[in-house]
């Protein structure tokens, strides 16, 4: 999460990372308490209208994502478990915050539109992570894009804190920007692997072709 500011993070970060390791305090119990602060605080907040102290509170849990990487890194227990563990917690994390946007439309301003654009950016969203790691799990390069993952975040974080600062429409519009963008960043992947593919032989596995992942 927010990859594009992580070569920030240990500088900023640092005194927080030590702060938690000095006190026997694990990456995954850290991952695991920010997903959860991120979940509460999106489907606590949001579908009751609380915008912009929502934004804060999951802001500040999401922190935890970069947070929990440090630590690994600087006490060199960083391992597969962790990353499965962090990627799949931040696509829980992702879910309740589009859904609490959802709930949002839905109940405060009584909008079907608006909470299925919302629905639209939740699904589009998890399709492009979802792109990116059956890819990677096939031998492939997948990336990039439109919309990554860090750029949706922010993207609907700014818009719903300007939206509780009662901007009119902004909400809206991240949102709409999130579904179309978020819609071809999906194709732009999949047309990255169609390529990759072309290059190799032409073969199905009858293993796991076809099954879910």
């Amino acid at each position: 999460m927010l990859e594009r500011f992580r070569s920030l993070s240990g500088l900023v970060l640092g005194p927080v990372v030590r702060f938690l390791i000095a006190r026997g305090v694990s990456p995954d119990v850290v991952t695991v308490a920010g997903t959860i602060g991120v979940v509460l605080g999106a489907l606590v907040c949001f579908p009751q209208g609380w915008l912009w102290q929502g934004v804060l509170v999951v802001t500040v849990f999401v922190v935890s994502d970069m947070i929990d990487g440090l630590m690994a890194k600087t006490t060199g227990t960083a391992s597969p478990w962790g990353a499965f563990l962090d990627s799949t917690s931040d696509r829980l994390g992702d879910a309740a915050v589009f859904g609490g946007i959802l709930l949002f439309f839905a109940y405060q301003q009584d909008s079907t539109l608006w909470a299925a654009v919302a629905l639209a950016g939740l699904v589009f969203g998890q399709w492009t992570s979802y792109v990116k790691a059956r890819a990677e799990s096939l031998g492939f390069t997948c990336g990039g894009g439109l919309a990554a993952r860090a750029d949706r975040l922010v993207i609907v974080l700014v818009g719903a804190f300007l939206a509780g600062l009662d901007v009119p429409y902004v909400l809206e519009a991240a949102m709409a920007l999130l579904a179309v963008t978020s819609m071809i960043t999906v194709f732009q992947r999949i047309e990255q692997v169609r390529r990759q593919a072309k290059g190799l032989p032409g073969r199905r596995d009858p293993a796991t072709h076809g099954q879910p992942a």
